[in-house]
């Protein structure tokens, strides 16, 4: 069995979506970093555009932990190998330390990682010690290493926000100031690629963020995971094309690892710029948004031309979500301007303005079962009829239908390859 290794580690939540979490993690990743420290980033939960930002941070690629999409023995497995190569492991959480099953909490209290929790303080004062007395005591066995106070209007309003002799230390604190914000837009925060001055924003938070140097993190233990299975590497040869440009984006780093742990060679391409698929047995088209690209795509008649002829060739492809919309006749944006799409799938979809599915989906195939999540503004129409529809660990009402034309799988689904990475391999197997 190998030995348990040490390293301080932090789980940044907070109470609410929309405190400021991201930036803050980012903020404390960039301050270390720019001390010649290693840092490796997590996030809790299904999730594609805050991973954009901390990887910019720590300048490490980012990864899920998801007790629920991946499985208790594949986080412990993560973060004991992350052990190994830094010098600090910071999790993020997802919505706020208690919300959802499981929750950021258990994740923490699971692997004893100490939680940083962030609170907006732009419209409080003493209320926020009532907030961080409830963060801290409400589970009384969860670790928990203090508070950091986020968009403050000044160092006196800092000095108010908790009583000296509270038990709730106040770590640090961020002002509020709009070079240390993170633009954002109706499915979260923007792509880092769209942030023009994303390096100066994540200088300037790590340099106003007021955290000592001399602050001591908490190291903890991680054991190793336990024996797992040696790895298939059932696609050793197989190459897969990958759409990765701004509008299909929506990637778990996890995924690729899964695939190219099972052998698979993996070339990237642009739906946007690309002309051709580089040569490949299969194709995966992530998610992304391709509403936003209307026009590049239906202009790029040639890259239309060659998914069609990888599908009449009975390849494999994969597409999730955003892909899945790019594989229709017609997409539509939210402001009702209309483009072709690939036509490999019968019917259109429309974007809209409100939420249209949020949540963690399980689905099972005739590969085998798969876990991920589902996350969209668009509705769709077709005849297809699903091979399968997916369901929600928690009972909810939502069935992410799924569809299959010879070896073309679609669906709303963003799968997490790595729940299942037989499945995959059947998937993309030519």
């Amino acid at each position: 069995m190998n030995a348990p290794r040490r390293c301080p580690a932090l789980l940044v939540s907070a109470a609410a979506s929309n405190q400021g979490k991201t930036m803050v993690t980012a903020a404390l990743a960039r301050h270390y970093r720019n001390h010649g420290r290693r840092v490796r980033i997590f996030k809790v939960g299904p999730d594609f555009l805050d991973p954009q930002i901390l990887q910019q941070a720590s300048g490490q690629p980012v990864c899920q932990l998801d007790l629920w999409m991946g499985g208790a023995e594949h986080c412990r497995d993560l973060l004991y190998q992350a052990a190994a190569a830094a010098d600090l492991i910071l999790v993020e959480g997802v919505m706020g330390l208690f919300d959802g099953e499981p929750s950021s909490a258990d994740l923490a209290q699971q692997f004893g990682i100490p939680v940083l929790a962030v609170i907006d303080a732009s419209a409080m004062a003493k209320t926020f010690a009532a907030v961080s007395h409830g963060l801290r005591h409400y589970r009384k066995e969860l670790p928990f290493y203090g508070v950091v106070a986020n968009r403050v209007g000044s160092a006196r309003h800092a000095a108010m926000l908790l009583p000296a002799h509270g038990d709730t230390p106040l770590r640090a604190a961020l002002p509020h100031d709009a070079a240390c914000a993170l633009p954002s837009r109706h499915l979260g925060l923007l792509q880092a690629d769209e942030i023009g001055d994303l390096e100066a924003r994540l200088d300037a938070a790590a340099a106003a963020l007021s955290w000592p140097d001399a602050a001591e993190i908490p190291a903890v233990m991680f054991a190793a995971a336990g024996q797992q299975p040696p790895s298939q590497q059932t696609l050793r040869g197989v190459r897969i094309a990958v759409a990765r440009d701004a509008a299909f984006s929506f990637l778990y780093q996890a995924n690729l690892d899964c695939l190219q742990a099972l052998g698979a060679e993996l070339r990237f391409f642009s739906p946007l710029r690309d002309r051709a698929l580089p040569q490949a047995d299969g194709v995966y088209l992530p998610g992304g948004y391709p509403e936003l690209h209307l026009q590049a795509l239906q202009d790029n008649a040639a890259m239309r031309d060659a998914l069609r002829a990888h599908h009449a060739a009975g390849k494999p492809l994969l597409a999730e979500c955003g892909g899945m919309l790019y594989l229709l006749e017609r997409l539509a944006d939210s402001d009702g301007r209309q483009a072709a799409m690939a036509g490999l799938l019968p019917g259109q979809a429309q974007v809209g303005k409100r939420l249209a599915a949020l949540a963690l989906q399980g689905v099972t195939l005739p590969e085998g079962s798969l876990r991920g999540h589902s996350f969209h503004y668009s509705q769709m129409q077709t005849d297809l009829q699903p091979i399968a529809r997916a369901a929600c660990p928690n009972g909810g009402p939502l069935q992410e239908p799924v569809y299959r034309s010879g070896r073309l799988t679609a669906s709303y689904l963003h799968l997490y390859f790595p729940s299942n990475p037989a499945a995959v391999a059947q998937l993309f197997r030519p």
